[in-house]
């Protein structure tokens, strides 16, 4: 299985139609060889969940079942085309999933596979939907976690991604190692903190989170390069 996540800008002018690609590009999606999950998403602006969005940036993640599959949408496909009209630039990640736990619209979209002896750069998912009745706890905290995050040793880049405003959130982060997500998610403790309120106050109705090995990444957000070039990736 391979996952992909690609992000691209569009023109200002062109905003409309990232507005219309939400709708429009979920049939090719549905129909598409090889594609076993996928998620069209709209992303905020500060790295993390953000109730403001950033208009012209959006998001394909999907779950592919090799990576001639992927090679095939990416070179080929309408979406992909629509892309390079459309766009003004693009990063796609490609990744092995490690961990997953939870579930996505009541589904295991990265499998049930663990792999504990991992060592080397990875990428975090953490998605949730927000119960109406804890959306103000949850977003009281969100700066604070992403402040948290953006300052933790070891984090290379993040990005928020989301399937609804509000309350369909994900990020998807980009760590130098595991022992750093851990660090961050759990020796420090505010974010401790903030963790135990969501269990203890029942904040999720659903949520999901994954670990990958990056195995590949090209192109640019905002004219440079999200991994800085931390990351030396092994041949494919």
């Amino acid at each position: 299985m391979i996952v992909s996540l690609t992000i691209v800008r569009y023109r200002k002018a062109f905003i409309p139609f990232a507005l219309l690609a939400m709708a429009l590009h979920r049939l090719p999606l549905s129909l598409q060889k090889g594609c076993t999950f996928w998620k069209l998403m709209g992303c905020g602006r500060n790295g993390s969940f953000d109730l403001t969005p950033d208009w012209q940036q959006w998001g394909l993640l999907a779950t592919w079942n090799t990576r001639a599959d992927f090679d095939s949408f990416y070179q080929k496909s309408f979406i992909s085309s629509w892309w390079k009209k459309l766009t003004t630039e693009s990063w796609t990640l490609l990744a092995e999933p490690l961990q997953s736990h939870g579930k996505w619209d009541g589904k295991d979209p990265f499998g049930k596979s663990e792999v504990k002896d991992y060592n080397g750069a990875v990428a975090v998912l953490t998605r949730a939907t927000i119960r109406p009745s804890r959306l103000k706890n949850f977003w009281r905290h969100v700066d604070e976690a992403a402040s948290m995050m953006a300052a933790s040793p070891g984090y290379i880049t993040s990005v928020g991604i989301g399937e609804a405003p509000v309350y369909r959130q994900a990020t998807f982060s980009v760590w130098e190692s595991i022992d750093n997500v851990k660090a961050f998610a759990y020796r420090s403790r505010q974010h401790a903190d903030i963790i135990k309120k969501t269990r203890a106050e029942g904040w999720y109705s659903e949520e999901l989170f994954a670990r990958f090995k990056p195995l590949a990444a090209w192109g640019t957000l905002n004219g440079a390069d999200p991994l800085q070039g931390r990351i030396k990736f092994e041949t494919l």
